[in-house]
């Protein structure tokens, strides 16, 4: 089970006082889970959120209404997201997506195991994949951990964030459950669900990632910092954006009174 910090805590952790950690659990600017009329912090994203260089004493925090908003494929470019994603995959040793809150992958899948390309050529598929992401994204619990999918493998997931919105997910998966490859019967019923023939997934059963427990806990307690790094990424982008919108606006303004 995953460490919470009390509001005390964080209070020391980063140098501020209560009410400002309370304003930033409510914007959004915070990771942090309300437990009733309390407040509590999952001290791996806590962490992660401060190696990200978001400290409140160092870092003056814009006002909400400021904060971009707008899809995330607007902020996440694919000549930045998709590089990006194929060396996580690398690093970690399973695949990884990016995807919106509707489950619509923003670039083609990085590093993914043979059970997954297989499924994945087939359209029918495509429907159910982007199901299961989705209901990922509608989970609330912000806790990384591995989950079943459709396919039999798992998966875990972490949220990008921009300002207080969550805007998509970072998914880490392929991984085979502790009981893997499953039995003939169950190879069936994957299938039926699939709608793909049950003798040509049993081809594919066994291209997995296989971790052990180190390397499962290693996924998951990298994943809030991988998640975080996206959600900045997304974020400086879209500041950049506006400040060049504004720069376009406040030069067409001044072109409007110089005489031609």
């Amino acid at each position: 089970m995953t460490a919470m910090l009390t509001t005390k805590d964080l209070q020391e952790l980063i140098n501020v006082d209560r009410s400002t950690i309370y304003r930033m659990a409510e914007s959004g600017k915070l990771p942090a889970i309300k437990v009733g009329r309390q407040w509590r912090f999952p001290a791996q994203e806590i962490e992660a959120w401060l190696a990200g260089g978001e400290t409140a004493a160092s870092t003056p925090l814009p006002r909400t209404e400021e904060l971009p908003v707008g899809d995330l494929a607007d902020m996440l470019l694919p000549g930045v997201t998709k590089p990006l994603a194929d060396l996580l995959g690398n690093i970690f040793g399973v695949m990884v997506l990016v995807t919106d809150l509707d489950g619509q992958p923003l670039v083609e899948p990085a590093n993914p195991c043979g059970l997954f390309k297989f499924v994945h050529d087939h359209p029918t598929t495509h429907p159910l994949c982007a199901e299961t992401w989705r209901e990922l994204g509608a989970d609330p619990d912000r806790i990384p951990r591995f989950r079943p999918t459709p396919l039999g493998f798992e998966c875990a997931r972490g949220f990008i964030r921009v300002g207080p919105e969550v805007k998509g997910m970072v998914i880490m998966g392929g991984i085979a459950p502790s009981e893997w490859p499953p039995a003939a019967d169950q190879v069936r019923g994957i299938a039926a669900d699939l709608g793909v023939p049950a003798d040509s997934i049993a081809d594919h059963i066994d291209e997995v990632f296989y971790l052990d427990r180190s390397h499962q806990a290693w996924v998951l307690e990298y994943l809030p910092r991988i998640s975080s790094l996206f959600s900045r990424i997304a974020r400086e982008r879209s500041r950049l954006v506006d400040r060049l919108d504004t720069i376009a606006s406040l030069a067409g303004s001044t072109n409007k009174g110089v005489p031609k």
